[in-house]
């Protein structure tokens, strides 16, 4: 199997709990809460581990909260590689209404980071990446930190000779969708952050598969996937396009269903699947994902399961 790492900048200690509801102006007696290490690359991680593969976890950790995550993650059997980072690693907390079905998520801003912070960063990033594997650079950029950060990590990694998968949001996709510099091997995006690139609604798969071939085309990305929910994803190459339908399952939390996705798929491809076999792989993963209660991710049992489930579609 080709070696995975993953990147996490930005991570996060979260908290899970639930209430009966969520009331304004009273104290809300909460149930224990769930304490998982959080943030796009170490999510990757653990749902790579829990589908039964193996990641490296590059992660910028400080202070007591730093310790306190990286023994989760040597606790979940992740290999961990600690890069020191300034302040205190940031905490998060959602919460379920139990009445109405929703949940709350409060994501605390993480410590600032100096231009030399940056530099130490990527300098341990790409020494850690292995000519031949797949780099996974995915979640926020902690304050500081500027976007351009993402298409120079992607030049340096695929310089090194490592495939590079980005999941991003925010200034850093904007600034990759206007391919003027490094492109990632593979970008995923949701709906959402799809909506937001194109400037107008996608309405429908079809519309999200036009638009991420447009972006291949232009550069972008040399594949680029956009999440639909429970539609599922598509996948778009420049010629090429692909779709797999979600399962249709109970949604118990939507925490790491994107990051699962990413790791099922990054998987997969290691492993030596093709790209429709990876998607339905991750859509199938993701599908797991949003049954499990918190920030809990995938059961392996789950996704293989419902993978007969996650359908192809037209596109």
């Amino acid at each position: 199997m080709r070696d995975i790492l993953t990147v996490t900048l930005n991570p996060a200690l979260d908290f899970a709990t639930h209430v009966d509801s969520v009331l304004p102006n009273v104290k809300l007696r909460c149930a224990a809460p769930r304490t998982d290490p959080g943030g796009g690359g170490i999510n990757v991680s653990r749902a790579i581990a829990l589908l039964g593969g193996s990641s490296r976890c590059l992660v910028a950790l400080g202070g007591r909260n730093g310790e306190t995550l990286a023994d989760l993650l040597r606790a979940a059997g992740i290999d961990l590689i600690i890069h020191k980072a300034p302040g205190e690693t940031r905490s998060s907390l959602s919460v379920r209404d139990e009445n109405r079905g929703d949940q709350y998520r409060f994501m605390l801003p993480g410590p600032p980071w100096s231009p030399l912070d940056v530099i130490e960063a990527e300098r341990t990033i790409v020494d850690s990446a292995q000519a031949g594997g797949l780099s996974v650079v995915s979640g926020t950029l902690p304050p500081g930190v500027l976007p351009d950060i993402v298409p120079d990590l992607c030049g340096k990694l695929r310089a090194r000779g490592s495939e590079v998968v980005v999941d991003t949001s925010g200034p850093a996709l904007h600034l990759l969708a206007r391919a003027k510099g490094p492109a990632p091997d593979i970008l995923r995006m949701n709906q959402e952050e799809a909506d937001d690139l194109a400037r107008r609604k996608l309405h429908d798969i079809r519309d999200s598969a036009d638009f991420a071939q447009e972006l291949v085309r232009r550069g972008v990305a040399g594949k680029v996937i956009v999440a639909r929910g429970p539609e599922g994803s598509v996948l778009a190459t420049a010629t090429d396009r692909f779709h797999y339908r979600a399962a249709d399952v109970p949604v118990r939390s939507k925490v790491g269903a994107g990051d699962t996705f990413v790791g099922a798929f990054t998987l997969s491809l290691a492993q030596g699947n093709d790209l429709p076999r990876a998607l339905r792989r991750a859509v199938a993963a993701a599908s797991a994902a949003v049954m499990t209660e918190g920030t809990a991710l995938c059961r392996r049992e789950d996704a293989e399961r419902l993978t007969e489930l996650c359908e192809a579609g037209e596109v």
